[in-house]
């Protein structure tokens, strides 16, 4: 079973509450996932599979407490090429342009430094989704069996 590290990024609770909604469905699958809410690009390891929950702040914004791992992606910018994630972005349409702004940025950062998306980015949109865990355990389940081989 795979080892997976789940970072992340939140400031009222949601995304960390998906996240933990996601881990306990990996667990259940039999694999072994770490949450980290204070991720630094040190702790990315090649030999485990990550996962990011991030909500989006402000102007389309990464959370503080995940903002000094986007500054670690953008400053020392590791070589990440045998890297695999998926990516779960949280966001609110009302806001256009930002929407899943903080998403979309930790996405970007990630294939710019040879990281590879196992699957598309998921973006929940809390105009539409009051329970963004139903989503994303969907989205989960519609690739979960792929871990196994990993």
């Amino acid at each position: 079973m795979a080892r997976i590290d789940l970072f992340i990024g939140t400031v009222y609770g949601q995304a960390a509450l998906v996240a933990e909604r996601l881990a306990s469905e990996l667990e259940g699958r039999g694999h072994k996932v770490t949450l980290n809410e204070a991720a630094r690009a040190k702790h990315l390891s090649p030999d485990r599979f990550l996962i990011l929950v991030t909500s989006t702040t402000g102007q389309g914004d990464i959370p503080d407490n995940l903002a000094p791992f986007a500054d670690d992606l953008r400053h020392k910018a590791p070589w990440l090429a045998p890297l695999r994630y998926a990516l779960v972005a949280m966001g609110d349409s009302a806001y256009g342009d930002t929407f899943c702004g903080a998403g979309r940025t930790l996405d970007g950062l990630l294939q710019e430094l040879g990281a590879s998306p196992l699957v598309a980015r998921l973006e929940i949109d809390a105009s539409e989704e009051d329970e963004p865990e139903r989503p994303a355990l969907a989205w989960l389940k519609g690739w979960a069996d792929r871990l196994d081989s990993l």
